[in-house]
């Protein structure tokens, strides 16, 4: 049985992929997102995440170009950099969520959706991310 949080995840992975093929269109991505049945029980959280990320993507894509080793942010593939915005959105600002989940949900994630390379790719970037711009609190989750 897949958990809550996993759902709620993958359901923003999935609605920030899209964004990035129709960014004008995040109101219609949003209620298709919110519509689905499988999500019902996390559309709440679904959604703050979804705006929270749209509203901060500038300062997100930012950090992540950051720790991205002789890659340029454009050239990431598309699952990948959602699955990064989505970590990196976790890391930065949920702070109830510790590190290792976010870590660990997203390499999970990129595996299922990502190239045979994603979860380590995923991993290495996210993990420099959390050691050096996650709020201190979160290391004491």
């Amino acid at each position: 049985m897949v958990s809550k949080r996993r759902k709620l995840r993958e359901a923003v992975v999935k609605a920030l992929f899209q964004l990035d093929f129709r960014p004008d269109e995040f109101e219609d991505i949003l209620r298709d997102t919110l519509n689905d049945e499988k999500i019902q029980e996390v559309k709440k959280d679904v959604e703050r995440y979804l705006k929270r990320i749209r509203e901060n993507r500038e300062i997100i894509d930012e950090i992540i170009s950051k720790y991205l080793l002789n890659w340029d942010f454009g050239r990431v593939s598309y699952i990948d950099r959602s699955i990064l915005r989505l970590g990196a959105y976790e890391l930065l600002y949920e702070m109830d969520v510790p590190i290792e989940v976010t870590l660990d949900e997203m390499v999970e994630i990129a595996k299922k959706y990502g190239s045979e390379e994603s979860g380590k790719f995923v991993n290495g970037v996210l993990d420099k991310i959390a050691k050096t711009e996650a709020p201190k609190e979160k290391f004491e989750l």
